[in-house]
């Protein structure tokens, strides 16, 4: 196949971006380092480039000028079918554990997620398509986006026009995300459906009055009181949840007090609240301020309940993600290919994509280890990613926007029902 010799032959380039990235992580939506990168690895292509205006995101837009008879018409026709691929830039507050020759230049951060194979990926794809134009029956946005590790980017890129950008709205979109474990080097993997969690945040501060250790019923102590409140979150998601519709509460952080003898007027803590259907969303804010409250005030106390919405469930499209996996099969044979049973219960701000246009995300294991299965996670100090994947993550994308735009270019079709 065209896309995967085209890959193969700037395989050593995108390698040589990834390690450049690799060397240069960045957090959050401020990223000017990495976005310039991406511009220069672009330069020399014919693309529509738009920077963003509150974050460092870079999107590009490719004009194919393919048609699905062979006739020439205008390129940016109201009609043509869009596509839009996506790869994100930020990389996470970890300090690096790895003997590499382009180990991490900036103390303190890392690309312990993998995103810097994610941009070189769609570099590869966005070079493969522009060799390729003459057979692209639409046009292609490239989402080079900042933020996906928090507080988000996605959402604030689609206020700034994205899905838009190409003159028309897009019809699909598509996504990968590579992995430290799991699976042997160069599997892919995913599900149709519900495919990563809600990730929401909630904080709990109860309010009692503060004393002397030693007389604590001349007091109201609100640590026993927290406590209490977090035991009994764990009974709520078990008693009240569908153990099939399932929900996930964590408390990460818990601050009450100065000092031992001190009873202190308040305690505070935060959890994370994890979801794979908006009813259960829903229901979990509602009810942890309802326990919370209650409980509290069965001892006299207070809570105050701050429900901090995230990002939302993401879902793939059962057709988009069955077109993904034929896809794959197709492009790199069955053997490569593993349906993945379950969800996962992280979260992906592509789902904010999601909610706008039919979406597939797909997953393709970077492990260098032979044992896949107890090597280091994504997020850990210690994960590696095996870089030689990155041409077929390009060939992937790339393979993923000329069939869709050929399908919904064709006779009869209605790209804006997809």
């Amino acid at each position: 196949m065209r896309t995967l010799e085209l890959a193969s032959a700037i395989g050593p380039d995108l390698i040589a971006l990834r390690r450049r990235l690799h060397q240069i992580p960045e957090l959050g939506m401020s990223l000017p380092l990495t976005q310039q990168a991406v511009l220069q690895a672009l330069d020399g292509l014919d693309l529509e480039i738009t920077l963003g205006k509150s974050l460092s995101s870079v999107v590009a837009v490719l004009r194919g000028r393919g048609t699905a008879t062979g006739a020439g018409v205008d390129p940016v026709g109201a009609e043509r079918p869009v596509v839009l691929l996506r790869g994100d830039m930020d990389a996470l507050p970890v300090t690096e554990d790895l003997p590499l020759d382009f180990v991490s230049q900036h103390q303190g951060l890392m690309h312990a997620c993998g995103h810097d194979l994610h941009v070189a990926g769609l570099v590869g794809a966005a070079r493969i398509l522009h060799e390729l134009r003459d057979e692209l029956e639409g046009d292609v946005v490239f989402m080079f986006q900042p933020g996906e590790e928090g507080p988000g980017g996605a959402k604030p890129m689609i206020d700034e026009g994205l899905l838009d950008v190409a003159g028309r709205r897009v019809d699909a979109a598509y996504a990968l995300h590579v992995y430290s474990s799991e699976h042997p080097l160069g599997t892919w993997f995913g599900r149709p459906g519900p495919l990563m969690a809600a990730a929401d945040e909630v904080k709990v501060r109860v309010v009692g009055e503060g004393g002397h250790g030693s007389q604590p019923f001349r007091a109201k102590d609100p640590i026993p009181v927290a406590c209490e409140i977090v035991v009994a979150l764990q009974t709520l998601v078990t008693r009240q949840f569908d153990v099939f519709d399932p929900v996930v509460v964590t408390v990460g952080k818990f601050v009450g007090g100065t000092k031992d003898n001190i009873i202190p007027d308040d305690a505070v803590f935060e959890a994370t609240l994890r979801s794979l259907s908006e009813q259960a969303r829903a229901e979990m804010a509602d009810k942890i301020e309802l326990l919370a409250t209650s409980l509290a005030e069965a001892h006299g106390l207070t809570a105050e309940v701050e429900y901090i919405p995230g990002y939302p469930v993401t879902v793939n499209d059962e057709d988009e993600y069955a077109f993904a996996k034929d896809t794959i099969v197709d492009v790199f044979g069955p053997d490569r290919y593993v349906h993945q049973r379950n969800p996962e219960m992280g979260a992906e701000d592509f789902a904010f994509v999601g909610r706008e246009v039919p979406s597939a995300y797909v997953n393709l294991s970077a492990c260098p280890a032979a044992d896949f299965a107890s090597a280091p996670d994504n997020h850990s100090p210690r994960a590696d990613f095996d870089d030689s994947i990155v041409p077929d993550g390009a060939a992937l994308l790339a393979e993923l926007a000329l069939r869709r735009l050929r399908q919904l270019a064709a006779p009869g079709s209605t790209p804006s029902s997809s």
